[in-house]
């Protein structure tokens, strides 16, 4: 069965990750993604390696890497934004598409009557989603953002890495542009949410997402136990601010993660470790009091885990239905039989590269399953086909819009 947006169709004008990430993120739920991008260079991700993309004789190809991970399932068409007709040919794809995603500076658009208003005014039921650093009002909503900067400024770093006065303390980034991951998937629920709206109204409306809220609403717990006490939280490493033991634990091989949410599986924990003693200790028998006896917890548990290998502990707590793990590499990860059996990485044809790897959707629907088709495209890859099928232009007009300039400047 068709995927369950099948009906919708998405004018995906971003680049880098968050615009994208939403974009693929609709192309996965089985919208018709169309990507515009710049003549000859296209969406900035494509400059972003090493590494490139393989071909199936192990050469590199012009394909990087990092534009695979935000762009499947899309169509793309390049259109020169600045040229009059390149700026025409986005306004009469707008007036057929339901959704359209952007992440140009605030105002940038306006100047070339792509901008919400203008665009609205063709199409009133288009959804027009803008992801921006940090949003279309405020005093800073003219200045550009990234991901890193927003993992800074909104508190993130500060409650990441190891604790001040260790070895290798010090604010830490997350490994992945998480805030630019999650600005997509707020991006991604805003427009399914202004597509059920319109649904009942008919009409479109502006969804305004930022990274630097975003981020401010990611800090969760961290932020609420700020707002709750007024004092900032501070880093703890592999710890847990409010639950022990839930952390990292060095074997006698490796290290384990041991994760004890609740009283119930710190007792079987101490049963499987063969220490029914703890949870007898009036200091570690409830969380909150593990908690604050933490420095004296803590050191007794590191002794217990380097007594038997990661292989060893993962097996008993397992068996004892204790929530626990290995710490895997990527490598490790994607070998995962679990990780495997579940689809999480997916082969489809590539005109450059042959057969490429890539992650595949993590939503699973029962009715309505989502079907990878098609790759990351090639810059242009589907000029023709959407300007034939999409705005029924043809042999001529399509070879006149392209000596224009509008498509090749």
């Amino acid at each position: 069965m068709a995927g369950p947006l099948s009906h919708i169709r998405v004018l995906d004008l971003s680049r880098v990750l968050a615009g994208p990430w939403a974009g693929q993120n609709m192309a996965d739920l089985g919208a018709e993604v169309i990507k515009v991008e710049r003549p000859k260079t296209g969406d900035d991700s494509r400059a972003y390696g090493p590494p490139w993309m393989k071909d199936e004789q192990g050469k590199e190809t012009s394909e990087a890497a990092y534009f695979m991970a935000a762009n499947r399932g899309k169509k793309s068409i390049t259109v020169n934004l600045t040229h009059p007709e390149g700026q025409a040919l986005v306004r009469e794809l707008a007036a057929k598409c339901d959704v359209l995603i952007e992440n140009y500076k605030v105002g940038d658009l306006d100047r070339y009557g792509l901008g919400y208003k203008d665009l609205s005014k063709i199409n009133p039921g288009l959804i027009y989603c803008s992801v921006t650093g940090f949003g279309q009002t405020g005093p800073f909503r003219e200045k550009p953002g990234y991901d890193f900067m927003a993992q800074g400024m909104a508190g993130l770093m500060s409650v990441t890495g190891i604790p001040d006065g260790e070895p290798g303390g010090g604010p830490m980034r997350v490994g992945v542009p998480v805030i630019d991951i999650f600005t997509g998937m707020y991006a991604t629920i805003g427009i399914n949410a202004a597509l059920a709206n319109r649904a009942v109204t008919g009409l479109g409306q502006h969804v305004d997402v930022a990274l630097l809220d975003s981020c401010i609403a990611l800090l969760a717990n961290q932020g609420m136990t700020y707002l709750s006490t007024g004092e900032s939280p501070q880093r703890l490493g592999n710890t847990h601010p409010s639950i022990v033991p839930y952390q990292v634990f060095p074997t006698s091989d490796g290290s384990v993660i041991l994760a004890c949410g609740n009283d119930n599986l710190f007792a079987k924990f101490c049963a499987a470790a063969h220490r029914e003693d703890l949870p007898q200790d009036e200091r570690f028998t409830k969380n909150a009091n593990r908690v604050k006896h933490r420095a004296t917890l803590v050191p007794v548990l590191e002794d217990i885990f380097k007594q038997r290998s990661t292989e060893d502990w993962v097996n008993a707590l397992e068996t004892a239905g204790v929530p626990c793990g290995p710490i895997n590499t990527v490598a490790q990860a994607f070998a995962n039989p679990q990780v495997q059996s579940r689809g999480m990485q997916i082969q489809l044809p590539h005109p450059l590269a042959g057969q490429v790897p890539l992650m595949g959707s993590p939503m699973k629907f029962s009715g309505t399953p989502i079907e990878h088709k098609l790759a990351p495209p090639v810059l242009g890859q589907h000029a023709e086909e959407i300007l034939e099928q999409v705005l029924g232009m043809d042999a001529p007009a399509r070879e006149k819009l392209r000596a224009s300039g509008a498509m090749s400047a």
